[in-house]
């Protein structure tokens, strides 16, 4: 029996839920966009648009400078 693949239909959090900026200082939203290994997670498993993956990994990488986020886990 051949195995039938189902399309997920994503959509973006930000376009989604209306949310105008994506803030460096929010950790607990971006935490979301980040695996367990702190590696910003691709397009394909976070479900974000092109812009706000840009912006998401932009301010991932703000946050982690800023010492707001590790660069690794412990």
């Amino acid at each position: 029996m051949p195995k039938v693949q189902r399309r997920v239909n994503k959509h973006c959090h930000f376009c989604g839920n209306n949310i105008p900026v994506v803030d460096y200082k929010d950790t607990q939203l971006l935490r979301r966009f980040v695996s367990s290994y702190m590696k910003i997670g691709p397009r394909r498993r976070t479900g974000l648009c092109a812009k706000h993956q840009r912006k998401t990994s932009r301010a991932i990488k703000q946050a982690r400078i800023a010492g707001l986020m590790g660069f690794m886990t412990r």
